[in-house]
């Protein structure tokens, strides 16, 4: 059996989680660590959160916890076999062991076991398939811990049957292949056959669960191969992808903004050739207001905005931002930025403050011009002539220049 002595470990084992651990000792339930937090443990990382598993079914956990006086949280995980329960200040969220009886590609119905490897067989991958007791003990039934090490995603058993269970795991081998894979190209040819095969069971997949896979699969690695292998195994149509993606663009574009931090609609709008494309996807995965507008914001203005020749590179992103009378355009406008692979003009972009017009209907009024409808045109001509300046005029040098006008 391996141990594992890592520091990340001992920073979890928390007074609440050491009071959770005495009650299960006390009754000789099982506790351990599940899932993902053992494969980030593995890759000296700190886990996000933490799930536990445990051979206690939830009757027993209640039962438990309750004598107890420990608070249990009430989240509706109950008929999936979770328990919530809350001790210092913390969440533990503990499941009990158990089996896939019936699933139908989206979810399962299960019954509980008290068999942990029988629990681990149900899981999507073998690197998220281990599980880790509080002193360290690994218990490893897939040989996730040395496909960690050797940063190779494969499926627990057979691709296919883990697939057919929950098509979505299509997308989260892409996730986990960009997370952890050293380098692009390195599947399972057994692997691509099944996701190629099963790829169809995707269009019964909710878009709201595709798209938070999918986004982050953009910002993970080999994300330009790991598209381009969407389309080669017929998946892009069904989550809502354009059948004839722009591959060249988004190549192009993957490469730009490796380092710039892009919002996953950044990434994805360089397959997209026109404004339908973002509607589609709309449809598919109903994607947030700001990120459709994003889409449509980057499809018509990546080839009409770009920078200046001359002196001034950046003034036309400027110039667009001041004529813009939308909140959140700034952020379009760097996300922009990014798309073009302009990383020294987003620096300055990111640096430079939008001025304030210095001058307003009451400077004008007290100039002496009265009527509304003057002193709207003659803010904008002033407007204009601000804009010329490069927004560097002063009050007083626009008001002078008012008299000239």
């Amino acid at each position: 059996m391996r141990r594992l002595r890592a520091p990340q470990l001992q920073a979890l084992l928390t007074p609440g989680l050491r009071s959770v651990a005495e009650l299960f000792e006390k009754k000789n339930y099982e506790l351990r660590i599940a899932g993902g937090a053992v494969r980030d443990l593995l890759s000296g990382v700190t886990p996000q959160d933490i799930d536990f598993a445990t051979t206690a079914t939830p009757a027993e956990m209640k039962e438990m916890f309750t004598s107890a006086g420990v608070r249990l949280i009430n989240n509706k995980g109950e008929k999936h076999g979770t328990i919530t329960a809350r001790l210092h200040e913390q969440n533990f969220e503990i499941t009990t062991l158990r089996i896939d009886v019936v699933t139908d590609g989206r979810h399962a119905e299960v019954e509980f076991t008290t068999d942990w490897q029988k629990d681990a067989e149900r899981r999507d991958l073998t690197v998220n398939s281990m599980f880790l007791g509080l002193d360290g003990t690994l218990y490893d039934f897939f040989n996730g811990y040395e496909d960690l090490k050797s940063k190779k995603i494969r499926f627990v058993g057979k691709a296919s049957e883990r697939i057919q269970e929950d098509y979505l795991r299509i997308l989260r081998y892409f996730r986990f292949y960009g997370r952890i894979a050293e380098k692009p190209g390195d599947h399972e040819p057994t692997t691509l056959q099944a996701i190629k095969e099963n790829a169809k069971g995707l269009a019964g997949i909710s878009g709201e669960r595709i798209w938070v896979e999918l986004k982050k699969i953009l910002l993970g690695n080999h994300v330009n191969h790991l598209v381009q292998l969407m389309y080669e195994l017929d998946i892009a149509q069904y989550i809502g992808l354009p059948l004839d993606g722009n591959l060249e663009e988004f190549a192009r574009v993957t490469k730009n903004i490796q380092n710039l931090s892009p919002k996953p609609m950044t990434v994805l709008t360089s397959l997209f050739k026109g404004k339908d494309d973002v509607t589609n996807l709309d449809l598919r995965l109903k994607i947030s207001k700001e990120e459709k507008n994003l889409g449509l914001f980057l499809v018509k203005q990546r080839q009409e905005l770009s920078k200046a020749a001359g002196p001034e590179p950046l003034r036309p992103y400027q110039d667009f931002l001041m004529d813009s009378r939308e909140a959140n355009m700034n952020s379009r406008i760097f996300e922009l930025l990014k798309y073009q692979g302009e990383e020294q003009l987003l620096k300055e972009m990111q640096e430079w403050t939008v001025p304030t017009f210095p001058v307003s209907g009451h400077d004008l009024r007290k100039m002496g011009v009265t009527s509304g409808k003057e002193i709207g045109t003659a803010l904008q001509q002033l407007r204009d002539e601000w804009k010329k300046s490069g927004y560097h005029m002063d009050k007083e040098e626009l008001l002078s220049c008012l008299k000239r006008l």
